[in-house]
């Protein structure tokens, strides 16, 4: 009984279950979303219903130029092995495999530092040969460019 007593002692110091706290939180919780989409929705963009361009406040040229600042700013934040890694994706899906690797050879002679990424970024390539080409014509492109690395990750997204 002693125990129950000093239970109900606590939860009263503390507020209880509805003390003014609990009350205040939960307010918050309610109304704190609410006011912060309804801030952001109208900080980033208010409708033209004249249908005359020069009203409008964010034009489509604005977006992709906001877009490729926000893209070179993030590239400008990442580390040199990642935006080597996106680069090489990119040009693996857009030529082969054999010229992303030749690429990512020339890059890690060039920059020595890269070398320690050479493997993961290889493996990086392999895998995404074998999405794109499938596990038996993604092999023929390995060549040993740091290491067998290349051909590890085409194993992995095999197997």
């Amino acid at each position: 009984m002693k125990h129950s007593a000093n239970h109900s002692t606590t939860q009263r110091a503390r507020g209880g279950r509805g003390g003014p706290a609990r009350r205040i939180g939960r307010s918050l919780a309610l109304v704190l979303p609410v006011v912060m989409v309804l801030s952001g929705t109208l900080a980033v963009t208010r409708v033209n219903w004249s249908g005359d361009p020069s009203d409008s406040v964010l034009t489509a040229s604005d977006v992709s130029t906001a877009h490729q600042a926000a893209q070179h700013a993030a590239d400008a934040a990442k580390a040199p092995q990642d935006v080597l890694r996106d680069q090489l994706l990119t040009e693996l899906q857009e030529k082969d495999p054999g010229v992303a690797l030749t690429h990512l050879q020339a890059a890690v002679n060039g920059k020595p530092s890269l070398a320690g990424h050479c493997a993961s970024i290889a493996r990086a390539l392999g895998r995404a040969a074998v999405r794109m080409y499938g596990p038996s014509r993604a092999q023929s492109y390995a060549r040993p460019v740091c290491d067998t690395a290349f051909a590890s990750g085409v194993l992995a997204a095999h197997g």
